[in-house]
């Protein structure tokens, strides 16, 4: 999810400023769209869908939210509806009574579709890892837009921000890890199902080898995106504490234990750079309750109706479903998947196949998505439904299973008061349930719930205490709970009790304003760190850069043109730098210099127009600048780095003159050897915006108002490399690592490597190769 706030005017009628939040949500996988979700229609549209989905009309409808935009896959496919092409759609919220007077402009909740991959074709999400970096493009580019535009709404005419970024599952998790790291803002993640977890129940089952779950569901790849979202994230949420010590801990970048301590030490004021985990947060998923009657009758006692309230005739999709039972009055045992390995609906069905007496006491329904033809469906599916055709056939389950081939979204609330009226039960056999909505859908409608006990059932039930556990590899385990709450009608009527007065816990609204409190509780970095006021120079303690310690990818940032933007505004168009032959004496300057260099690596590029506002600072000559060319290089002579220099200052001549284009030096050589080398060269410091030096460890910036100290630091850039930075473990280990290359020569031993302490800084350290000719035994 990305979550922006600014400082602005308030939707209602007041003179007070307030606090104005957008946020967008990130699913790049499945079916989305607002009404009649298609769930169960595949693997990739089932709870999860709806659970975002929700999440994101709750949010846009919270006092103070302004904006909510959920991002997803624009599929315009001939296999699909419509709707799905369409490139935004509006989630107007539940309970509108005189809100959308109360919103401004552009305000509420919207799916935003971004396109990436095939145009016409729907994939399955183990397909779309080669297309996330075009959507973390697209995604990009409508951020930037609505910043503007929710920056003249609410921001008083300066962009808006995000303040957080939530990806939804691996994928979205990968791309909100791009776009974290670009917009130098917070990430929010949420991995749903994860699949370090997910590798070792299917190695658990027995079906598959590692290799072909990894050909099947795409796996190293998925957990290497978790890994990056785990690491690029300030929040990790998660629906139960179970996800958290059983699933979490697997991964490399988390360790609960250790996870505790880093908050003890936290909180106890003490250092932890170098050392950083996510904060793991556990929000249960909300609902919607205020529409839900439960249902008092059963199927022997129905209320009459009379002429002013007259009996209303059954639901459609009740017929669908009695039409398969012999006995319909019986209690209903009611399970809503997918025909999915994972869901275990194969393994309920032999429960019920093998227990006589509950057969003889209860009715199965199955709700297993939608089908026309079996023909038609995916190999997996296909392939679990046919299994349980065959069970029911080996049991002899006629007239005692349901198996409907359709249903809509609409239905589902019908079918949970067709199973209560009957007194039954609602169960999930999964092997494992990130948390299990369905099981807080199902106690709202007053059904007792029976769930497996890998995952977050364990706490649904420990708060709604209106079932039993099982373990979903034990048929007779299964069989027992339902056959104990079918079968004792006190127990029955205890949980349906206990379920309705504990489900308020689970409302949206109580979802919204924990989730809100965690971003508010983030670092703010956009918009704060962009100053226009110009002040003086000389100051240290205002850098013009915050902490971009999320960055990822630079390159989401920067690109090498050397055309810069041709249709840029802010850019004359008859500018000498965009004739062809400025540009053919630019690059011709750049190219022949850098084809003579003999040693050592070096780059050189003009980056596109820098945003003027992404300067900022006290600094205003990197305001200024249309373009800036960064020299990054590195020679045995340092005087061949101004020579170069010189080459390239001669090319623009004319535009560094006008203060157009501006000039950056980064090198490994100190501080004090470039000063010392400017001198002898006949430049001065005010030739260059900046320098980076030590191996960029060291950010300055040229002030020329100070003769004395013509150089200022960038304190800030030292804060972004503190930021997870374990510089004292780095330096403990090269040593150790230096000492460990010894050339021997007799009984002697001489060190090849040993460590320059004078010219080591806080974040650059450096070693010295005393024999040369040993330097192919170094390899870092």
């Amino acid at each position: 999810m990305l979550s922006n706030i600014a400082q602005g005017e308030e939707r209602r009628p007041t003179n007070e400023p307030a606090l104005e939040i957008t946020t967008s949500t990130l699913i790049l996988h499945g079916l989305i769209r607002g009404e009649n979700m298609e769930l169960g229609r595949d693997s990739d549209t089932g709870g999860q869908v709806k659970y975002v989905v929700e999440l994101a009309r709750a949010l846009g409808s919270m006092p103070g939210v302004y904006r909510v935009d959920l991002l997803t896959r624009q599929v315009s496919a001939p296999d699909v509806d419509w709707s799905y092409g369409e490139p935004t759609e509006m989630l107007p919220p539940r309970n509108s009574d005189g809100l959308m007077d109360e919103m401004g402009e552009s305000s509420g909740a919207y799916i935003v579709r971004i396109p990436f991959g095939p145009r016409n074709k729907y994939l399955p999400k183990e397909s779309l890892w080669p297309y996330i970096p075009e959507f973390v493009d697209g995604a990009l580019n409508h951020i930037l837009q609505m910043s503007k535009v929710f920056g003249e709404q609410v921001g008083g005419g300066h962009p808006v921000w995000p303040v957080a970024i939530h990806g939804h599952y691996a994928d979205a998790g990968d791309a909100a890890a791009l776009l974290s790291g670009s917009l130098n803002v917070p990430m929010l993640f949420t991995g749903h199902s994860l699949g370090r977890d997910k590798l070792e129940q299917l190695l658990r089952q027995g079906r598959l080898s590692k290799e072909e779950i990894n050909t099947t569901y795409k796996i190293m790849r998925r957990i290497e995106a978790e890994e990056l979202a785990l690491d690029a994230s300030e929040i990790v949420i998660t629906s139960t504490r179970q996800e958290i010590e059983e699933q979490w801990r697997l991964y490399d970048g988390f360790d609960p234990v250790l996870e505790r301590k880093l908050r003890a030490r936290i909180r106890r004021n003490v250092s932890c750079y170098g050392r950083f985990m996510p904060r793991m947060v556990v929000i249960p998923p909300g609902m919607e309750f205020h529409h839900i009657v439960p249902h008092d009758g059963d199927m022997d006692g129905e209320t009459e109706g009379n002429e002013d309230q007259p009996t209303s005739q059954d639901p459609l999709i009740w017929t669908e479903i009695m039409r398969f039972f012999t006995n319909p009055r019986k209690p209903m045992i009611l399970a809503l998947a997918r025909p999915d390995p994972k869901k275990n609906l194969t393994t309920l069905v032999k429960a019920f196949g093998e227990c006589r007496p509950l057969r003889e006491l209860a009715n199965l329904t199955l709700i297993m998505g939608n089908r026309d033809d079996v023909d038609e469906m995916s190999s997996t599916s296909a392939s679990v439904l046919l299994s349980i055709l065959k069970l029911i056939d080996k049991y002899d389950l006629y007239g005692q299973v349901a198996y409907p081939k359709h249903h809509k979204q609409s239905d589902v609330p019908d079918i949970y008061r067709l199973a209560a009226k009957t007194k039954g039960v609602f169960i999930n056999p999964a092997f494992i349930e990130p948390f299990g909505l369905t099981l807080i859908e199902a106690a709202a409608y007053g059904l007792p719930i029976v769930a497996t006990k890998n995952g977050g059932p364990v706490d649904i039930l420990r708060v709604l205490d209106n079932g039993l556990l099982i373990d979903p590899h034990d048929e007779k385990s299964i069989a027992d709970a339902l056959l104990k709450l079918v079968a004792d009608k006190q127990l029955w009527a205890k949980c349906r009790q206990n379920g309705l007065k504990n489900i308020h816990l689970f409302s949206w609204p109580e979802h919204c304003k924990t989730y809100l409190s965690r971003i508010a509780g983030c670092k703010p970095r956009q918009p704060w760190w962009q100053r226009s006021d110009d002040g003086d120079e000389n100051s240290e303690s205002d850098s013009p850069s915050d902490s971009l310690r999320d960055i990822q990818d630079i390159s989401l940032n920067l690109r090498f043109s050397m055309d810069g933007e041709k249709n840029s505004s802010s850019v004359n168009a008859d500018s000498p730098l965009e004739s062809d032959d400025r540009k053919t004496k630019l690059e011709n300057a750049i190219f022949s210099w850098s084809k003579g260099v003999a040693k050592g690596p070096q780059k050189a590029g003009l980056s596109e127009k820098a945003d003027h506002n992404s300067s900022a600072g006290k600094f205003p000559a990197l305001r200024r600048r249309q373009h800036m060319i960064v020299i990054a290089v590195d020679f045995d002579d340092i005087s061949d780095i101004f020579s170069s220099a010189r080459k390239i200052f001669d090319a623009v001549e004319k535009e560094r003159n006008e203060g157009s284009i501006g000039f950056i030096l980064a090198t490994s050589f100190t501080l004090a050897e470039i000063h010392s080398f400017l001198i002898s060269g006949g430049l001065s410091p005010a030739d260059f915006d900046a320098f980076i030096c030590n191996s960029g460890s060291d950010l300055y910036y040229s002030s020329p108002n100070s003769e004395d100290n013509p150089f200022v630091v960038d304190l800030y850039y030292h804060s972004h490399i503190e930021y997870r930075w374990g510089g004292e473990g780095l330096r403990k280990t090269l040593v150790r690592w230096a000492g460990s290359i010894i050339d021997k020569k007799g009984e002697n031993e001489e060190q090849v490597v040993t460590e320059d302490e004078k010219i080591s800084t806080n974040y650059c350290y450096s070693f010295k190769v005393r024999n040369p000719g040993k330097a192919s035994l170094l390899i870092l």
